[in-house]
C-alpha cells in the first residue's frame, strides 16, 4: 500500500510504543516495574461515571453540537472564569475527543506547507509530528536545564521569522513538570506582541496537578492584550483521571474556533455525548477529588526526587506539577554494563534498565532532550520505591572500562 507523504514523515509516539513494549514483556510473564504511563493510577470519581450512567438512562446518546453540548460549554466556561478571569462565549470553545484532537485540528486549521511552529525542548513527544503532518515545520529550540528547561524571552525572539505562525507553551510540561511564572509569561508575551503573525498554543492539560500555593498562572489571563492570539487547550483527562473518556476543549479566537468546528464536523461530528456529560459533571462537581490526588501525587513527587537525586550519576529538578521527573543521566553515558556493552546514549539507558532491572523508563531523546529519561510518579510509592533501588543497582554496575570477564565467563 502507498501511503501518503503526511504520513511516512511522522512517527508513531514514542511514549505510546514503550507502554505497548511494556505490555508485550508482561503478557511474556515479566515483571516489569513501569514507570512510563502518562495517565493517573486513580479511578475516575464516582460522581462522575455516576453522570454518565445517568446521561445514558436519560437517553442522552445521540449527535451533540460539533462544539460541545451547551452544559459543558458552559461548564468550561465556568472553570476558566473561576480559575483565571476570563469569560469565553460559545463562539470561542471548541471541544474534541481529547486535548490532542483539539490541538492538531487547530494546527490543521491554519498551518500550510513551510510555516513554522516554535516548539520549546523538551517537549510532549506529539507535537513535532502533529506539525508535520499538517505540512508546517517544527522549529524546535533547545531549553537546557540551567534555564529550568523553559523558553527565554531572547530564544523565543531568535527563533521567530516571518513564516513563524505558532509557538506552543506547554505549562506545567511534560516531560519536566516546569512552569512559567507570571513574570515570566509577561517576558514572553512582550516579545509576542512585536510579531502579530504568531499565535500561541498555551497546553495546560497539567494545570490542576500543581504544587505551588499559588494558582498555575495562564498567558491569556497574564496579558490580556494577546486574548486573540492565544488559544487555550485543556482538558479533563490528567486532573480527574479520566484519560479513556476523550474530553479536551480549546478556547481562543472565534475564526480559529469556527475553522476547528469545521474540521471536525467532516472527521469526527462531535465528542462522546456521554463522555460530555461526565465531564461537565467533573468540571462542575466536587473538587475534593483533585485535591487529594495532587496531596498523593506530592507527597510522592517528593520521595522519588530524593531517592533519584542519592543515585550516583542521576540528579533531577523539582517539579512545579504534573507526575513527571525528567532525570539527567549523563553521567551513566560512555559508561559499560557488566556484559561488556557500552552506553551510548539515553536510549542505550533506558534499554539497560529494562533489560537488566525490568524498570521501564522513556529516553530523553524522545522529548528533545538527549542525556536524560523520563518516569512517571502516577504510580504507587511502593512501585517507585522499588524502582529507584533497582535503578540505583543498574547504575552501580556501570564501570569506566568493559569488563574482562562478562558475567557469562565469571566462575562460579
Amino acid at each position: 500500500m502507498n501511503t501518503a507523504e503526511r504520513v511516512r514523515r511522522i512517527k508513531p509516539s514514542p511514549s505510546t510504543a514503550a507502554a505497548q513494549r511494556v505490555r508485550e514483556l508482561k503478557s511474556q510473564g515479566h515483571t516489569i516495574l513501569d514507570l512510563t504511563v502518562g495517565e493517573p493510577d486513580f479511578d475516575t470519581p464516582g460522581h462522575v461515571k455516576a453522570a454518565a450512567i445517568e446521561a445514558i438512562e436519560a437517553g442522552e446518546t445521540k449527535y451533540t453540537p460539533v462544539n460541545g453540548t451547551p452544559r459543558l460549554r458552559s461548564a468550561i466556561a465556568g472553570k476558566l472564569r473561576e480559575r483565571h478571569g476570563l469569560e469565553c462565549t460559545d463562539a470561542r470553545i471548541a471541544v474534541g475527543g481529547g486535548a490532542k484532537q483539539v490541538i492538531f485540528l487547530a494546527l490543521m486549521a491554519t498551518l500550510d506547507e513551510g510555516d513554522e511552529v516554535i516548539v520549546p525542548a523538551p517537549y510532549w513527544v506529539s507535537y513535532p509530528d502533529m506539525v508535520r503532518a499538517n505540512d508546517g515545520t517544527p522549529v524546535v529550540v533547545d531549553c537546557p536545564e540551567a534555564d529550568g528547561f523553559k523558553l527565554t524571552p531572547e530564544r523565543l525572539g531568535a527563533a521567530i521569522t516571518a513564516r513563524t505562525r505558532w509557538v506552543v507553551l506547554n505549562t506545567p510540561g511534560n516531560p519536566t513538570g516546569s512552569a512559567y511564572t507570571p513574570a515570566e509569561l509577561r517576558a514572553l508575551a512582550q516579545v509576542l506582541l512585536d510579531h502579530p503573525q504568531v499565535r500561541v498554543l498555551t497546553d495546560e492539560i497539567y494545570d490542576e496537578i500543581w504544587y505551588r500555593e499559588e494558582d498555575a498562572p495562564s498567558l491569556a489571563a497574564v496579558e490580556p492584550r494577546l486574548a486573540e492570539r492565544v488559544f487555550l487547550t485543556n482538558g479533563v483527562s490528567k486532573t480527574y483521571a479520566m484519560t479513556g473518556w476523550r474530553i479536551g476543549y480549546g478556547v481562543g479566537p472565534a475564526d480559529l474556533v469556527t475553522a476547528i468546528n469545521t474540521l471536525q464536523s467532516q472527521t469526527s461530528s462531535c465528542p462522546s455525548s456521554v463522555s460530555q456529560a461526565a465531564a461537565a459533571a467533573a468540571l462542575t462537581g466536587p473538587q475534593d477529588f483533585v485535591r487529594e490526588t495532587v496531596r498523593v501525587y506530592r507527597a510522592r513527587r517528593d520521595a522519588t526526587v530524593k531517592l533519584v537525586n542519592d543515585i550516583p550519576g542521576l540528579s533531577c529538578t523539582v517539579p512545579d506539577g504534573g507526575f513527571y521527573l525528567l532525570v539527567n543521566c549523563q553521567g551513566a553515558i560512555g559508561q559499560f554494563t557488566p556484559s561488556g556493552s557500552r552506553i551510548q546514549n539515553d536510549e542505550d539507558f533506558a534499554r539497560h534498565l529494562l533489560d537488566s532491572r525490568q524498570v521501564a523508563v522513556i529516553h530523553g531523546a524522545a522529548y528533545g532532550a538527549p542525556g536524560y529519561f523520563r518516569i512517571s510518579f502516577a504510580t504507587s510509592t511502593d512501585v517507585l520505591t522499588e524502582a529507584c533501588a533497582r535503578i540505583a543497582a543498574a547504575c552501580a554496575g556501570l564501570s569506566s572500562a568493559p569488563s574482562k570477564f562478562p558475567p557469562s565467563e565469571r566462575s562460579s
